[in-house]
C-alpha cells in the first residue's frame, strides 16, 4: 500500500473515532460510485452529515482545509446527491464538514472539526 493511502486510510480511522465519541452514528464510509468517494456519512442527532477527511503530515501540501474549496466542494455536494437517491431517509437537513487530522513524527495526533464547512 502506498504512503499516501495509508495515511489516508489512518485519517478516516482518526475521524470516525472522533466524530463517534461526539455521539455521531457512522452510516457509511469510503462509499463509491462511478463519479468518486465520499468519506464518511454519519448522522449527528437529526442531521445528515457528508464528513469530507484531510490528514496531513506536514504543512508541504497546505492545510486540509484548503484542499476543500470550489470545484471539490461541488463534487462532494453532486456526490451527496447521489448517495442521498440511493438510501432513502426521513427528511433531514444535511451538513457538510471536513475533518482535519494532523500526524506529526512526535506528539498526539490532532484532530479538527469543521462543522458546515461548506
Amino acid at each position: 500500500m502506498a504512503a499516501k493511502d495509508e495515511l489516508g486510510r489512518f485519517g478516516e480511522e482518526v475521524a470516525c473515532q472522533h466524530l463517534a465519541a461526539g455521539g455521531a452514528v457512522i452510516l457509511d464510509r469510503n462509499w463509491r460510485c462511478r463519479d468518486g468517494e465520499l468519506d464518511v456519512v454519519v448522522r449527528d442527532g437529526g442531521t445528515l452529515v457528508f464528513c469530507e477527511v484531510k490528514t496531513r503530515s506536514g504543512v508541504r501540501y497546505g492545510s486540509g482545509a484548503e484542499a476543500v474549496v470550489g470545484r471539490k466542494a461541488a463534487r462532494i455536494r453532486r456526490l451527496a446527491a447521489r448517495w442521498l437517491a440511493e438510501h432513502p431517509h426521513e427528511p433531514s437537513p444535511v451538513r457538510f464538514d471536513v475533518v482535519l487530522v494532523s500526524r506529526q513524527r512526535t506528539g498526539p495526533v490532532g484532530v479538527e472539526h469543521l462543522r458546515g464547512a461548506f
